[in-house]
């Protein structure tokens, strides 16, 4: 343990005196599959020594030891790594997970990433962490220019009403403070459920019929069966318009840089439920 926490001191010391990236980090640990792929984005997946379940982009990030799941992960395991710097989510890793690190003394690193911005700041913190600045920085500036040429292609599109649904049963969507929701709107869609408080709140299938969305996402890879659910509700415009869709929910709710490809999908989608529309009018 005083090992370790000599170790930490030191990764310490270093990046407060900017010395060579190279010396900053070499074992890291992350918490979180997305931060997993941000870090191999920022040139920086050869320093991963662990990580948690689910981490499953790029591929190579398959071979990575598990230190175990978004909820609970092995300390012990953790601490046997002996790593420089532990990655850890700010809105999806446990608040008592980084205390209790932090209290063994490990340099744990919170990232916030919850709107569009986020991801290629958060892939440059990473390539300066790592010493791999280059890398990180196209893919940080190829991830802003998707986003960027998406907003402009996007931005005279008409707006739709659409509901994304996350889950189906119990049935979840999400606010307009969650990130998928951004995407949505890059794409020209409006969230029907934009002002609700909570990140991701269960809503009940009167509040989606009261609301009428022109198009319906199914994001839910877990209930195959959930557009067919929809089509017996012939009163909601989406159903009478077949704007129904389902999109794989890795590729538009992970934050990370596979975000981009996820957003132009969408705004497929959206193109689509256009045209569907216009041809009923």
């Amino acid at each position: 343990m005083m090992r370790i926490l000599l170790r930490t001191i030191v990764a310490c010391v270093l990046l407060q005196l900017g010395t060579a990236s190279a010396e900053r980090v070499e074992r890291i640990v992350s918490l979180a599959p997305n931060l997993t792929e941000l870090a191999f984005a920022a040139g920086a997946g050869s320093h991963i020594v662990g990580t948690a379940e689910y981490s499953d982009h790029p591929p190579q990030a398959r071979r990575v030891p598990r230190i175990g799941d978004a909820f609970r992960v092995d300390i012990e395991r953790i601490v046997a790594l002996e790593p420089q710097l532990v990655l850890a989510w700010t809105t999806g890793t446990p608040p008592a997970t980084i205390e209790r690190l932090r209290s063994l003394g490990l340099n744990v690193r919170e990232f916030q990433l919850q709107r569009l911005a986020d991801i290629p700041r958060v892939v440059r913190e990473l390539g300066t962490l790592a010493g791999s600045e280059s890398e990180a920085e196209r893919a940080a500036s190829a991830f802003e220019t998707a986003i960027a040429e998406l907003k402009a292609q996007y931005s005279d599109s008409t707006p739709l009403r659409v509901f994304l649904q996350v889950s189906s049963r119990p049935l979840y969507t999400v606010n307009g403070r969650q990130l998928m929701s951004e995407v949505l709107e890059v794409c020209g869609g409006r969230n029907v459920f934009e002002d609700l408080q909570q990140l991701a709140p269960q809503v009940s299938l009167e509040a989606v019929i009261a609301r009428d969305p022109e198009v319906i996402v199914v994001t839910d890879d877990g209930e195959p069966h959930a557009l067919d659910e929809w089509r017996k509700w012939t009163q909601l415009e989406a159903v009478r318009t077949n704007n129904l869709y389902r999109l794989p929910a890795s590729d538009l709710a992970q934050a990370s840089t596979r975000l981009a490809e996820g957003a132009a999908m969408l705004c497929r989608v959206l193109e689509t439920a256009r045209a569907r529309k216009a041809a009923r009018m």
